[in-house]
């Protein structure tokens, strides 16, 4: 039987986020080896392999197809793959891991606050120093890529090493294009973002790999996972009703409701309260509102256009 390759963060605050969405969702994570392990089982998925790798790892299996599915930054997978839709298909952005790829500036710079006000920046630089501007980045591929379609040339990339927002201070980089997600860290080395200069919004997701060796066994065994991990967002957006008396049909189908029973039935959270009330007024008697911790479906769309997508692509 062929296993579903699975990877996660290996450490810090992705990592527990992930680990504990992979629990909302059902997967509870044991690390083989203990908390130094490389490995690990999700209990309710025997048939997958987990592994644990740093994000930028995770990325670059994904795009080769060394791993089937895993949880990193959009960031990185755009920076990794050369054609995102060939590649890969992100299944679910997740609520955490949230960061902006920006191009920042000096903040002296007063007269440049967008990229056209850069390119025009980047001509006078050039006729005064005889040299581009340099831009330093750990995003080669993403920054030559928006640069391009900013019709933005007078710059040459240097490659960051260290703290990308320190270059414009200590002279290696006139500006830098880095991640950020308040902007502190930019303000307190003198930067500033410019106004149209947002390259990406990423977010942490759930991504499938177009790349790995797929069959029967492997889909099933992601069936499992995505089926998880729906039916626990599903339940967010959802509340269950319970009523002291059946609920007739006709009043189900006025509240859009899905019951389940004579006396309880799933309404979407946010018009729960409005529906209770309703409910308890028709003379149903008491109307309790409570949470579910999975709803799951008989069909799952997420699955459903994976497999559609890779088959089309193949």
């Amino acid at each position: 039987m062929t296993r579903l390759s699975i990877a996660i963060p290996s450490k810090g605050r992705l990592k527990e986020k992930t680990e504990d969405w992979l629990a909302a969702s059902g997967f509870r994570l044991r690390q083989a080896g203990g908390g130094r392990g490389y490995s690990a089982e999700l209990s309710g998925l025997p048939s997958a392999d987990i592994l644990l790798l740093s994000a930028g790892e995770i990325a670059q299996g994904l795009i080769s197809g060394a791993l089937h599915a895993g949880v990193t930054g959009q960031d990185l997978l755009h920076e990794a793959s050369g054609d995102v839709a060939r590649d890969i298909k992100t299944i679910r952005q997740l609520n955490f891991g949230g960061a902006d790829v920006i191009v920042a500036v000096p903040a002296s710079w007063l007269d440049v606050d967008t990229m056209a006000d850069l390119e025009a920046a980047g001509a006078l630089f050039r006729a005064r120093h005889g040299r581009r501007m340099r831009v330093a980045t750990k995003y080669m591929r993403l920054t030559r890529r928006f640069f391009a379609e900013q019709s933005v040339g007078e710059y040459r990339l240097v490659e960051s090493a260290g703290a990308t927002e320190a270059a414009p201070a200590s002279g290696s980089a006139e500006l830098i294009v880095d991640i950020t997600s308040t902007g502190a860290t930019l303000k307190a080395n003198g930067l500033k973002i410019l106004s149209d200069g947002v390259i990406l919004k990423s977010r942490a997701a759930l991504t499938v790999s177009k790349q790995a060796a797929w069959d029967d066994d492997v889909f099933a065994t992601l069936r499992t996972l995505l089926d998880g991990t729906e039916a626990s967002l599903a339940a967010a957006a959802t509340r269950r009703l319970e009523t002291a008396l059946p609920i007739p049909g006709e009043l189900a189908e006025t509240f859009n409701l899905q019951v389940l029973q004579s006396g309880s039935a799933l309404c979407p959270v946010a018009d729960a309260a409005l529906v209770a009330r309703k409910l308890a007024a028709s003379g149903l008697g008491s109307v309790a509102i409570t949470t579910v911790d999975h709803v799951f479906a008989e069909t799952n769309s997420a699955f459903e256009n994976f497999v559609k997508e890779l088959s089309q692509s193949a």
